[in-house]
């Protein structure tokens, strides 16, 4: 594993192998952060989300393109015990928790510019659309901000509220969700 671009550009990263994560790979991370380059200036976000974090890869690509404050959730101990030394071994302001997803979302009450959501791939479409609605129900995501969720080609959210749109990346895709303003709304 390796990040990608930024300060850290090109730093590897090793894991322990007894983690229970499926890393997204490194063309696929590409991409993802080339979209949201489009849409965001990294040095001016103030808080980013980062669910199912695992390795805590993403977390590691919004810090190293200038994200000040970084917030990593993982339900593994092993996990978030590795995104804390990494973070330390880096001068990373990641703050990681050991947490349920579902949880955390229920009683949080920050506010994040970019929320990036990877749940395991075998959650049920039930699962995969709480995830979705709990964030956007409970003013998770920013009124500008963007939420991306990684999932499976099996998986199917664009039927639900404020899809923006999707990108495929072999049998890995990223949906996108934004609120629109009512002026994007009447330009329809």
């Amino acid at each position: 594993m390796r990040i990608i671009s930024g300060k850290l550009k090109g730093r590897r990263l090793s894991p322990p192998k007894n983690l229970p994560v499926r890393p997204t790979t490194d063309m696929s991370k590409e991409a993802l952060f080339n979209i949201l380059n489009n849409h965001f200036n990294f040095t001016e976000l103030q808080q980013v989300l980062d669910l199912f974090a695992g390795t805590g890869s993403i977390s590691y690509e919004f810090a190293s393109r200038g994200v000040e404050n970084i917030v990593s959730i993982d339900a593994d101990y092993g996990c978030v015990n590795f995104i804390k030394k990494t973070a330390k071994d880096f001068e990373l302001n990641i703050v990681p928790y050991k947490s349920d997803v579902f949880k955390f979302l229920e009683k949080h009450q920050g506010t994040y510019d970019i929320v990036f959501a990877d749940p395991p791939y075998d959650f049920t479409q039930e699962q995969f659309e709480k995830i979705i609605t709990d964030i956007l129900n409970n003013n998770i995501l920013d009124e500008e901000g963007m939420l991306v969720v990684e999932h499976s080609k099996f998986t199917k959210l664009e039927h639900l509220p404020h899809f923006s749109f999707e990108k495929n990346y072999g049998g890995s895709v990223f949906t996108f969700f934004e609120y629109t303003t009512e002026e994007e709304d009447t330009e329809d």
